[in-house]
């Protein structure tokens, strides 16, 4: 199986064909507010698409020989499937039960197992250091994390190398500081963690 290479360019023009890139105001899963959001759903619902995206990312992943690649659920999933597919590896999905991240359904992880933490979208960083921190607590041996988009500004800082196809630079403000709010405007909550 081919790992082909996708630039940052051909990264922005797959999320523009689908619709992924929206503005407006939105309150992200990080509680942050933004002029912009990025719905890799809508990049990901193509099984094309989701696998050109999810063999590129493997690529980057690939030298650092991940063993089982691990997805914060919800966002996470169907990007983490297609790089452990593509990597020819066991794929696992963390998830939050009272507001803690950890595997269940089943999923075990051996002692010293090499995992990549894959996420669609890295924001701060928070889900996917926790799925990290779950995939640990089972004795797995986090050697990376992967995102098809880091639009965190320097905040997704992690503890192994972090890959991602593309950097994209939009404006987060915690939301006393969000000039839209100041305007009177109402963000949306278009993400995953809606209540």
């Amino acid at each position: 199986m081919t790992l082909e290479a996708l630039s940052a360019e051909e990264t922005e023009a797959l999320l523009a064909e689908s619709g992924a890139l929206a503005r407006g105001h939105f309150e992200l899963s990080s509680g942050r507010h933004s002029s912009a959001y990025v719905q890799c759903a809508l990049l990901l619902e193509d099984p094309r698409r989701a696998r050109r995206v999810g063999r590129a990312l493997a690529r980057l992943l690939a030298s650092l020989r991940p063993q089982t690649v691990v997805s914060p659920a919800l966002g996470g999933v169907v990007i983490g499937h297609e790089v452990a597919e593509a990597l020819g590896v066991p794929f696992r999905f963390a998830e939050r039960k009272d507001g803690v991240m950890s595997l269940r359904r089943g999923f075990r992880l051996e002692p010293g197992e090499r995992a990549a933490i894959v996420e669609d979208v890295v924001t701060t960083g928070g889900s996917s250091r926790e799925a990290a921190a779950a995939a640990g607590a089972m004795g797995a041996k986090v050697v990376a994390v992967g995102a098809i988009v880091d639009r965190s500004g320097g905040e997704g800082t992690f503890a192994v190398p972090f890959f991602r196809l593309l950097d994209l630079e939009l404006p987060a403000w915690r939301p006393g500081e969000c000039p839209l709010c100041a305007e009177g405007g109402r963000a949306e909550k278009p993400g995953s963690r809606v209540p």
